[in-house]
């Protein structure tokens, strides 16, 4: 449907980007809640494009009930599961066991932050997301005796890579969906743009926190061993396997190895910050890690999940294919452009994970109705969160339908021509500083990125993949990603100070990840 504006092909752009603009003042400048922000920003979509688009209202209602559905299933979905297995593992004392574990590994500074901030949180963002991946590790890290505004940094900075393939490939899965490209093709086009940055992490955490190029002498082993372990890895995986273990084999990867790269050659001096006692102990004893049965209780949980993701995985097709078949094909907006779509009850991240929440809470002592009281819990805890993942996808589907993403997909390709892919990252990166997801951003410009790549005659997926990477490293600067950090670390009210020097770490990966997008767009 083509837009009735025909003045001027940046005017139509600049009406089709209202929406898009309030949620960008809204949440960035007045600071409003996402859910209420979001839900204005439904509003002014929907009447844009029914009043200035002419797109019949019944049309725009379907629209937005498509997104509704695609929000409710597999979005909201796999991070309802996902949070509900994180809740069980607070409830049941598992998630101690397992930080108590992490702070154990090591006394040196610079290990710890290899292994809890970029190893650990990997796993966690992989696994559960939702700001886990910041929180977590960075109270243990303070728990070690590391300062706040450093364990804030130090976590925000780790928490870049994994984000692409977290809650169990969520993001990578849902741009497949919204743009209609091969879910493998993505995958392994997003890991190749990052992988220059999964090498490139590590080494940015231990010189963060030492300020010294020296500093390294005795970690050199580790550091490296820790990025071309989650690299290598990250790469087989998304080669091969798909998007839900990517990050999840890759942080494990990165945490197993670098272990047994400190046991086989460990740092000469272990390594302290200038005002600390030479003799300080880690936090935790031996008693308080427990034991080799308590530990793999705790993380029973997690390790079902993997199996269960590879046994179902197309790598053991007489499982996948009966599986796959347990779907139901929608075909919800009848409209220009429409596409039937699918959806998966059991072959999807939340189910699987739901799975392993409840078996796994069986076997660490909750009862039923401990669980169903905690699934009920989770459920209120995720309200707005819900209300806004459900505005941000309707009004993808809305914008995307009536025309308007098309509209500025024209006038970019108009002002940018070939050099587009070099600001494909930066729209990914500016959807996460809006909406606080990858998935969200994926769900707001990955249609865009789509439609833009077909007009400058460029790498369809290549450039969609480079909304999800950017979108990583939009997470330095996401106002939600941040107050979790604040929060978890107790710094309320420097959030302004946090934010200047993520930014700098932002500018290193958008200018990489354009030049990188840019280099194989053709």
């Amino acid at each position: 449907m083509l837009p009735v504006l025909t003045e001027g092909t940046f005017l139509s752009a600049f009406i089709a980007l209202i929406p898009i603009l309030w949620l960008l003042a809204s949440l960035g400048i007045y600071k409003m809640p996402a859910y209420k922000a979001c839900t204005i920003g439904l509003i002014l979509g929907i009447l844009i494009a029914i009043f200035v688009w002419r797109m019949p209202y019944n049309l725009v209602l379907l629209a937005a009930l498509e997104g509704i559905v695609l929000a409710l299933m597999p979005i909201l979905w796999v991070i309802l599961a996902a949070i509900f297995l994180y809740n069980i593992s607070l409830k049941t004392g598992a998630m101690d066991k397992i930080k108590h574990l992490m702070s154990n590994l090591s006394g040196d500074r610079r290990v710890q932050v290899l292994i809890i901030a970029w190893g650990f949180g990997g796993f966690l963002e992989a696994t559960a997301g939702f700001g886990t991946a910041v929180a977590i590790p960075a109270s243990i890290l303070i728990a070690l005796g590391f300062d706040a505004f450093f364990a804030a940094i130090l976590c925000l900075i780790a928490n870049t890579i994994a984000v692409a393939f977290g809650g169990v490939g969520l993001p990578v899965t849902t741009l497949a969906k919204v743009t209609d490209l091969s879910v493998m093709q993505l995958t392994f086009d997003v890991a190749l743009q990052l992988s220059p940055f999964v090498l490139l992490v590590p080494f940015l955490l231990v010189f963060t926190i030492t300020k010294s190029i020296r500093a390294f002498y005795g970690v050199w082993t580790a550091t490296i061993t820790a990025a071309l372990s989650f690299a290598i890895t990250q790469l087989a995986v998304a080669r091969f396997i798909g998007p839900e273990l990517t990050a999840i084999l890759g942080s494990i990867a990165a945490i197993v190895s670098t272990v047994v790269a400190v046991k086989l050659s460990p740092p000469a001096e272990e390594w302290r910050f200038p005002d600390e006692a030479a003799q300080q102990d880690v936090i935790s004893s031996t008693a308080q890690v427990g034991t080799f049965k308590e530990i793999l209780i705790a993380w029973i949980p997690y390790i079902l999940l993997l199996a269960l993701v590879l046994v179902t995985s197309n790598l053991i097709p007489s499982i996948n294919i009966p599986l796959s078949k347990l779907r139901s094909d929608l075909l919800i907006y009848p409209g220009p452009g429409s596409k039937a779509f699918y959806i998966e009850w059991f072959l999807t991240p939340g189910t699987l994970i739901m799975i392993s929440a409840i078996i796994g809470g069986l076997c660490q002592g909750a009862s039923v109705r401990t669980l169903v009281t905690i699934l009920g819990s989770t459920l209120v805890q995720l309200q707005k969160t819900f209300i806004t993942v459900l505005a941000i996808v309707s009004m993808a589907k809305v914008l995307g339908y009536s025309g308007m993403i098309g509209a500025v997909a024209v006038a970019l390709a108009s002002a940018t021509g070939k050099t587009y892919p070099v600001f494909a990252p930066l729209i990914g990166a500016l959807g996460t500083f809006i909406t606080g997801s990858d998935t969200s951003s994926n769900v707001l410009f990955g249609a865009l990125q789509k439609q833009t790549a077909i007009k400058i005659g460029s790498n369809l997926t290549w450039i969609t993949a480079a909304n999800t990477s950017g979108a990583c490293a939009g997470k330095l600067i996401s106002p939600q990603s941040i107050a979790i950090a604040t929060s978890a670390t107790g710094l309320i009210g420097r959030e302004g100070d946090i934010l200047n020097i993520t930014f700098k770490y932002l500018l290193l990966f958008i200018v990489g990840l354009g030049l990188i997008s840019y280099w194989f767009a053709y």
